[in-house]
């Protein structure tokens, strides 16, 4: 009895292990672009303080980390992951991500929020909300970060 305990314990403790194996190995790439994101953020600016780190995958990928500089001011900087110059606002430039899910919930009634993130394409910052909507569908909304202004959608999915 005790043999077979202990060889389903070897069992089960492998299988954690290449799970947790796996997930790290899927995970490693994205916390590094997230790293390297924030470095060269941080040269473009003077981040004293980061706070979050958004991806964005549109026609081309970008990041937006958001943190606060020397003067305590909330910033947030767009960064294009190949060839363009990053783009840095003040957070109070724009639209708060709460401001940006209130939009869409006023025009689009949706079922669920899904994920909310800053991004940037065609040198445009913006927020992109994913959304279920009452028939079950999902959906992308895209609001201009500085306007309010929606910009673009993707319905029906």
């Amino acid at each position: 009895m005790k043999k077979w305990i202990l060889i389903i314990s070897a069992i089960v403790v492998i299988v954690i292990g290449v799970f947790f194996k796996l997930y790290y190995n899927a995970v490693s790439p994205m916390k590094k672009a997230e790293e390297t994101a924030i470095i060269k953020a941080k040269k473009e600016t003077k981040l004293v303080s980061i706070g979050d780190v958004y991806t964005y995958n549109g026609k081309e990928t970008s990041y937006a980390v958001t943190g606060k500089n020397e003067k305590k001011e909330d910033i947030i900087v767009f960064i294009p992951e190949k060839k363009g110059k990053a783009i840095v606002k003040k957070a109070s430039e724009g639209i708060s991500k709460k401001e940006a899910v209130n939009i869409v919930k006023s025009e689009k009634n949706p079922k669920e929020i899904i994920s909310v993130r800053m991004g940037m394409e065609n040198n445009v910052p913006l927020w992109e909300v994913y959304y279920l909507g009452d028939d079950g569908l999902l959906n992308y909304y895209y609001i201009h970060f500085e306007t309010g202004e929606w910009l673009k959608k993707i319905e029906n999915l």
